[in-house]
């Protein structure tokens, strides 16, 4: 009876030998395998090439030393098919040059006559499972065309059908978009889908982090300046509303604007036009402007720290992206693009990604969403050093901080000073970011989804001081 928790396969054994054929045929059959044999190299082909007789077959195992046709020949032959199957060679009559041009032609391993039941058993189960894991991966990549995708986004999940549905209706029009989503969804994607889906297509995009430019600086970014304008100003400069002029302008970090520079932004919204820094003239500007931020607008509008009306002007069509930890169905799908990306790229030829490490990917919750799993992939295809990815080289889980863990079960007889425990809590946070990420601030802002702006600001407000600058 075949084991159970074996993967049954459909095997085309070859051997010139009837003893040889016989005794696979058994003990293959007895694993629970489907068995066809071959008594020459030539009558393999020809049951390969077969399409009445040819079911698709998993695995050859075929003797090396045949007359007429050999075992290499049929090697060959098989890894050409268009779904190749793995290929074990047997022989009573090894070298090390035979051993090493099998495997280089493809071959999944080498076996050496006389060999015991329970050794092809093995052999013959872990080949399955590579070609299982080979197919499961291929069948993710198919599954990345058609619908699951949008320019270089993919999701199977509803909440990303959603996303490209709002995207590829409201793509055509010059409506302002606010894109609203943790760190690392991929808010730069949507407002590249919604450039190339535009008739703005043939334009430029232009992309402007608004958190990463300094306050004094962000005025001649925008709109440029004029020779003489400041000092260091040596000659005109454009600003990024004229270089996208005919395109799309894309404002991430958008809350990250002061009040100063909310008020000249709404005024370029509203009238379509701009002043360069130290200009006399107005100058009109004819770009879509497309906004994103990981903030909570509505509440900076509560507190004053954004402007209403500006809001209102750039939430004209809002885009939501739920986080990685939201849309689990979406893992394998873009698990198998960063795979077969980084594995090209870094011409690694490693088989497939195996399933302790998908395991591993499901389970995780995704603090940088989808650019921390992009990242976990390449970092793992850059280590891994067998055929199949594995999750080896994945980081170990950190426990979760609980409500629980900072929050009393009693409040003392005076009170609590909530400013102070508020203060302490957001110490304690900032302090284990910039420890994960060694001291670098960029990399801890990144960790604690705000921009490297308000970790500098949070910095100096609680006294913090650490050693790294090279991320200024």
């Amino acid at each position: 009876m075949a084991d159970t928790d074996q993967l049954p396969g459909r095997i085309l054994v070859v051997d010139d030998e009837v003893g040889m054929r016989e005794f696979l045929a058994v003990c293959l059959g007895r694993a629970g395998h489907q068995v066809t044999t071959a008594k020459s190299g030539a009558d393999a082909l020809r049951i390969l090439n077969d399409d009445e007789d040819n079911l698709g077959y998993d695995i050859v195992i075929t003797d090396l030393t045949m007359p007429g046709i050999p075992g290499m020949e049929v090697l060959r032959h098989a890894r050409e098919r268009d779904t190749p199957p793995q290929v074990i060679m047997i022989t009573a009559y090894a070298t090390t040059d035979t051993a090493v041009e099998a495997m280089k032609l493809g071959a999944y391993d080498y076996l050496i006559k006389p060999f015991k039941v329970d050794e092809i058993l093995v052999v013959v189960q872990r080949a399955l499972e590579r070609r299982a894991l080979r197919s499961e991966n291929r069948r993710l990549r198919d599954a990345l065309d058609g619908v699951h995708t949008l320019d270089r986004m993919i999701g199977r999940s509803e909440a990303m059908q959603k996303v490209f549905d709002l995207v590829r209706r409201v793509a055509p029009t010059r409506t302002n978009v606010l894109i609203r989503g943790e760190s690392g969804t991929g808010k730069e994607l949507v407002a590249r889908a919604l450039h190339k889906l535009s008739d703005r297509a043939e334009g430029p995009f232009v992309p402007v982090n608004c958190g990463a430019i300094p306050e004094q600086l962000m005025e001649s970014e925008l709109f440029g300046h004029v020779k003489g304008a400041f000092t260091g100003a040596a000659a005109d400069r454009r600003g990024v509303f004229e270089i996208a002029e005919g395109g799309t302008l894309f404002l991430d970090e958008i809350g990250e604007l002061d009040v100063t520079m909310q008020v000249k932004l709404l005024r370029v919204l509203q009238e379509r036009s701009i002043r360069p820094v130290g200009g006399s003239k107005e100058l009109s500007v004819d770009c879509r402007v497309v906004a994103a931020t990981n903030r909570d607008l509505e509440a900076a509008v509560e507190s004053g720290e954004f402007r209403s009306d500006l809001y209102f002007r750039l939430d004209v069509v809002r885009v939501v992206l739920p986080p990685l930890r939201h849309r689990s169905e979406d893992i394998p799908l873009l698990a198998a693009r960063f795979f077969d990306r980084f594995n090209r790229e870094m011409k690694r030829n490693l088989d497939a990604i195996g399933p302790e490490a998908l395991d591993w990917l499901l389970t995780y919750d995704y603090p940088g969403n989808v650019r921390e799993l992009e990242n976990l992939i390449e970092r793992a295809v850059a280590l891994e050093s067998t055929s199949m990815l594995s999750a080896a080289h994945f980081p170990d889980r950190r426990p979760q901080t609980r409500t629980n863990d900072v929050v009393p079960e009693r409040f003392p007889p005076e009170g609590l000073d909530l400013d102070a425990a508020l203060a302490d809590l957001e110490r304690s946070l900032i302090l284990a970011a910039l420890d994960q990420a060694g001291g670098v601030r960029k990399r801890a802002a990144e960790l604690l989804n705000i921009s490297f702006r308000s970790m500098r600001y949070r910095l100096k407000k609680l006294g913090i001081e650490v050693g790294r600058g090279d991320d200024d």
